[in-house]
């Protein structure tokens, strides 16, 4: 029999709660469980941000998982997010909405979300995130390498830092002209530095962005973004790997390309106590004494695991091309969205262990 497509006024009541419409084994429960678990954790954070008195802003719990879902829905943007989130059963149940809930001004949204852009409430989300991984990660052998990622400013913007502002300047010819960042500057993004990652590629106006990971899973140990220069990688790499096992007594082990195998690199890691398995190169730091070893040929197998993460944030979370400007706010974006890919693959490693 024929089903009636006839449309009859809509009805005023629904007796489904918003709990029900969620299948029960939707990838984003796993992720919502941790989700509430990190945010409890970090409470007292919140609590120094706000003001004991005044009109309530949006909850910060809420700002978070609307931001994460952008990371995973790679929504481009908060008016896009407010739309969906204003017919998207899905995404209000995720960040905590009722159905008849009235969505924010995207506006409104924006103005709430520049109070959590500080570096330190990212790292401490990422430490939350980070400890719902016990049992999952490995303590003893890491994998270090860097990511470019495009600023959000244009060749044209980067003009000579004598220039007259009011002089009009050379504007978007710059054709035959020497430009390096000793002497120009981006007007859009002082920040941003003219960098290429390899001889042959286009030089743009980047960050880099530098992950730690661990070779049992795969999830990132840390994260961390800098300007771009030649020697921002190895520095980067250093800074985590210390802050890594300055509380630790066993050595490490730690892997990269051979971009990281020069004599004041290695050394330094030796007197960290961490065991540098990079890529050799000719008439580099790492000898047999370190290559013969069979511990050293599995860290290298190991090294496409941090490939895997700047994939996905660039492919599916927002750092091909971030939309934000300076290194703090794009050093928030990046370590968020490196928890945001925790918490995904946690998630699915839970499931797989159940």
């Amino acid at each position: 029999m024929r089903g009636d497509d006839q449309q009859p006024q809509s009805g005023m009541f629904s007796y489904v709660a918003l709990e029900d419409r969620i299948p029960a084994d939707h990838p984003l429960r796993g992720v919502r469980g941790l989700v509430d678990a990190v945010l409890a954790g970090m409470s007292k954070d919140f609590e120094g941000l706000y003001s004991k008195v005044g009109r309530p802003s949006i909850p910060p719990e809420r700002l978070l998982r609307g931001l994460l879902l952008q990371v995973f829905y790679s929504v481009r943007s908060e008016r896009l997010l407010m739309e969906q989130l204003n017919y998207n059963l899905l995404f209000r149940w995720f960040v905590g909405l009722e159905i008849d809930d009235p969505v924010w001004n995207h506006a409104v949204f924006s103005k709430n979300r520049d109070r959590l852009l500080n570096q330190d409430l990212a790292q401490r989300f990422f430490a939350q995130v980070k400890a719902q991984a016990a049992g999952l990660m490995s303590d003893e052998h890491f994998t270090v390498d860097g990511t470019l990622i495009e600023a959000w400013a244009g060749q044209k913007s980067f003009r000579r830092k004598d220039e007259d502002e009011g002089g009009g300047g050379s504007g978007g010819d710059f054709r035959g002209e020497l430009r390096r960042n000793q002497t120009h500057a981006s007007s859009t993004d002082p920040e941003a530095r003219l960098y290429r990652k390899s001889a042959g590629q286009e030089a743009k106006l980047s960050y880099l962005g530098h992950t730690l990971v661990e070779n049992r899973n795969g999830l990132i140990a840390a994260a961390m973004t800098t300007q771009a220069d030649g020697r921002a990688e190895r520095d980067a790499a250093l800074l985590m790997l210390y802050e890594l096992t300055r509380k630790r007594s066993g050595r490490v082990t730690t892997g990269a390309d051979k971009a990281y195998d020069t004599q004041d690199f290695v050394s330094t890691l030796r007197e960290l106590g961490v065991t540098p398995h990079v890529a050799r190169r000719q008439n580099g730091a790492i000898d047999e004494r370190t290559s013969r070893h069979p511990g050293y040929a599995i860290s290298l197998s190991k090294r496409w695991l941090v490939e895997k993460p700047f994939g996905w944030l660039k492919q599916i979370g927002p750092l091909k091309k971030v939309k934000l400007r300076g290194l703090a706010k794009v050093d928030w974006l990046f370590v968020f969205s490196c928890a945001a890919f925790n918490l995904i693959r946690i998630s699915k490693l839970r499931a797989q262990s159940a």
